[in-house]
């Protein structure tokens, strides 16, 4: 590790190693489409990318900057939160850079996904195009969560607009110019009226948000560590959450490389089909890695 001026305070930074081949190209402008406004910042440099953005640890958030464009290594550069105690420093970044693995898929294997995938006629063609695929995950799951959410039935660019408003009016103490998404405790306390007016969205999606906050108050968890069946069904218990959420969650938050939203717009048009049950029965000989399989498609058309 070395210490790097390229960001205030001076970071350390980290090289982070990746099984080749690693498709950075489309994991940067899926997270690029997806970036909010004062909680996401992303750009281009010399031959390569970088998102920057508060990724939070057991001693309170950090700045990360992850860089993209070296083979095989993701530089993270880390500025921890002024005041963190000289003891709590190796426990921090750990925790930090386990979380940006996670968020980049950097322990993927695509030796064995992408011969697997490249077995079949669909697939063949995108898994030449882009070798190494990685989809990409959550730093927090609360957050993608409610960014899903805001992202229901509406433009990327609606998506972002809505997550920006939320982070600014009821985001974290900001910390080297971002603001920390709010926790579930926080959000849960504002109530779905304040939370309408300010955000500008409607009562129903405020509801959702406001009870899924709720249940995250109360114990539900949003991690790779949850059972996903029985999360699944808890969050398909909240109003407003459908089987596309709770799937597109499961690839995204809980890791399950087999989950496969099959209701999604993008992915039937790309399969050339009109239903989620055509979309599901073609899926089925890619199984353990839907997952990939979807980016894949994703890819194609929207990435």
């Amino acid at each position: 590790m070395t210490l790097s001026a390229g960001l205030q305070p001076p970071a350390v930074r980290h090289l982070l190693p990746c099984a080749e081949p690693f498709a950075w190209q489309p994991l940067f402008r899926a997270l690029a489409a997806h970036a909010v406004p004062g909680l996401e910042e992303t750009g281009h440099d010399d031959g390569g990318a970088w998102v920057r953005r508060l990724v939070s640890g057991p001693a309170g958030p950090a700045l990360v900057r992850v860089r993209f464009g070296r083979p095989g290594i993701v530089e993270a550069e880390l500025a921890l939160a002024p005041g963190t105690p000289e003891d709590a420093v190796p426990g921090q970044e750990a925790a930090v850079l386990a979380a940006v693995r996670r968020w980049l898929d950097l322990d993927a294997d695509p030796a064995q996904i992408d011969p697997f995938l490249a077995g079949f006629d669909l697939l063949a063609p995108l898994v030449a195009a882009n070798p190494g695929l990685r989809v990409p995950g959550s730093v927090d799951g609360f957050e993608t969560a409610v960014q899903t959410i805001l992202g229901q039935q509406v433009s990327l660019a609606a998506a972002r607009t809505f997550g920006s408003r939320l982070v600014a009016s009821f985001g974290g103490a900001e910390l080297h110019g971002f603001r920390a998404f709010p926790s579930a405790g926080q959000l849960a306390a504002v109530g779905p009226t304040a939370l309408q007016a300010q955000v500008r969205i409607t009562h129903s999606r405020a509801r959702t948000i406001i009870s899924l906050a709720e249940a995250v108050a109360g114990g539900l968890a949003l991690d790779t560590a949850t059972e996903p069946l029985a999360t699944r069904a808890a969050l398909l218990a909240l109003p407003g959450i459908g089987p596309w959420t709770a799937d597109y969650l499961a690839v995204r938050v809980f890791g399950d490389r087999d989950a496969y939203p099959a209701d999604d717009l993008v992915l039937k048009r790309a399969l050339g089909v009109t239903t989620a049950r055509a979309a599901r029965d073609l899926s089925e000989p890619w199984r353990p890695w839907r997952a990939y399989a979807l980016f894949h498609l994703w890819t194609g058309a929207a990435y």
